[in-house]
């Protein structure tokens, strides 16, 4: 068989492949190129492509990719004899600089007897597609503001880190990049590194676990954790994904000292203070002081509602405020009156006002025992109404000023005590609050006109004309109240 009949049953051979085979002789003539061959370069024949190596070398622009060898082309390397594979370079015609591809090279040397090269080739793959692929995912990768690390599996290296996990923990690029996964540490501290450590060196996915990792400034960064094998190009990796907790960590300690700080306040306040939830009134936590007054302890109250335990004496004076509560988010200086553990009745002061912990409504109960001050007040009222009862030496204008004490309350015009309505003395009260006619118009939910009509009302009722009189005549008198005792 002749060499020239070896050579045609070789293009017949080869003029099939998928891959494309550039054959060249020893003095740099491209002898043959299949069609995939000329089909990766954009061609349709080999004068297309080039008759020679100087030629094509005129027509195309190569770019390696890996295994770099400056100012020689795969084919020059070819002609030397050189064996290879795996090299990847991005070719662009000259004349065409928008028409670009990427192949995988590699060469097939063949010999004669002699130890002569008989054949050289060039065998191309077209990857163009898997490398769009490539940039499209590290250009993904590099955008996304989720810290991440790919790493490879066969030597443990990282080979790539995108801008999230930088600017998380204040390494360079050039400090990651081909370091070792236990020098720059992703599983530092992990809750349960044994297991990380055995799923990465499997390949296997790694569940979501926390770390602190260390950080190039001796600090160290609270962070979830989690990998996921994946196929850079023909080589196995892991992508490793962060979540940052440093913002969630520094969240719950400050919660949690708040938390810290109402606990103490609460325990500690000499006033009796409950702690109950908002739909439907059921007590979470009592000071000592509640039950230093009340003489029930947590162990009896917890659990339960204040209506429950027997606390209220009268269903309308708890309604009224549940009421208050439910309408404007607070009661302010209520009287009310309570029953003690032992059956006795307390009168009481009742602040409380609707809060939020946790994303959980409560409501917080401040009860002041009144109960010595109102009884000096009944038994003043008694003394007055015995001193009433015989008159015949006071003066008119004495008796008046003893009858304004037991029933307190500027004269009106006529010389009569004041009628309040609840509406006023809802105004009254806010007013002594400090609300201008805005504030008590939302507070009540009424438009501003009709707040000032109530006011005016009320200015003719006590005898006033100002603001800073009201505010003297209701301090005078016994106001602010949190409800209507209408």
């Amino acid at each position: 068989m002749t060499a020239g009949v070896d050579r045609h049953e070789l293009r017949q051979i080869i003029a099939g492949l998928s891959e494309g085979v550039i054959l060249v002789e020893p003095d740099q003539t491209i002898a043959y190129a299949n069609e995939a061959a000329l089909a990766m370069h954009g061609a349709e024949s080999l004068d297309e492509l080039g008759q020679t190596v100087d030629t094509y070398r005129e027509r195309f622009r190569l770019r390696y990719r890996n295994n770099v060898t400056p100012n020689q082309y795969p084919i020059e390397r070819v002609v030397a004899g050189e064996r290879f594979h795996d090299v990847v370079v991005e070719v662009r015609r000259a004349d065409k600089p928008d028409m670009d591809f990427v192949h995988s090279l590699r060469s097939l040397v063949a010999t004669d007897r002699d130890g002569n090269p008989s054949c050289l080739a060039l065998i191309l793959k077209d990857v163009s597609d898997q490398f769009e692929a490539e940039a499209r995912f590290e250009a993904a990768f590099n955008a996304n503001p989720a810290p991440a690390v790919i790493t490879r599996l066969s030597d443990l290296r990282h080979v790539k880190v995108n801008h999230g996990f930088l600017e998380m923990t204040g390494h360079t690029r050039d400090a990651v990049i081909g370091r070792s996964v236990y020098e720059v540490d992703v599983l530092a501290n992990a809750r349960n590194r044994d297991l990380a450590v055995s799923r990465l060196e499997a390949g296997a996915t790694i569940p979501q676990m926390e770390a602190c990792l260390d950080l190039p400034d001796d600090g160290s960064r609270f962070v979830i954790v989690a990998g996921q094998p994946i196929t850079m190009g023909d080589e196995a990796c892991m992508l490793f994904t962060f979540a940052d907790l440093e913002l969630r960590r520094k969240a719950e300690t400050a919660l949690r000292q708040s938390e810290e700080r109402f606990a103490k306040a609460f325990r500690l306040t000499p006033v009796p203070t409950v702690l109950a939830r908002a739909e439907n009134f059921h007590v979470t936590g009592v000071n000592e002081a509640f039950s230093r007054v009340f003489g029930l302890g947590e162990d009896r109250i917890v659990g339960r509602s204040l209506h429950e335990a027997g606390l209220w004496v009268t269903d309308k004076q708890r309604l009224q405020v549940e009421a208050a509560l439910e309408r404007h988010g607070y009661v302010l200086g209520a009287e009310i009156c309570l029953r003690h553990e032992s059956g006795t009745n307390l009168d009481c002061l009742l602040s409380a006002e609707r809060i939020a912990i946790n994303e959980a409504d409560f409501v917080l109960l401040v009860l002041q025992d009144i109960t010595d001050r109102k009884h000096t007040e009944r038994e003043l009222f008694g003394a007055i109404e015995a001193v009433m009862a015989d008159t015949s030496w006071f003066s008119r204008g004495l008796i008046e000023k003893l009858a304004n004490l037991r029933r307190p309350g500027r004269e009106s015009a006529d010389g009569s005590a004041p009628n309040l309505t609840v509406r006023e003395r809802q105004i009254l009260n806010l007013i002594c609050a400090g609300l201008d006619d805005d504030a008590i118009a939302r507070k009540l939910g009424l438009s501003r006109n009709t707040v000032r009509n109530h006011g005016a009302a009320l200015y003719r009722k006590i005898g006033i004309h100002k603001r800073s009189e009201a505010v003297v005549w209701g301090r005078e008198n016994g106001f602010p109240l949190g409800i209507s005792e209408g």
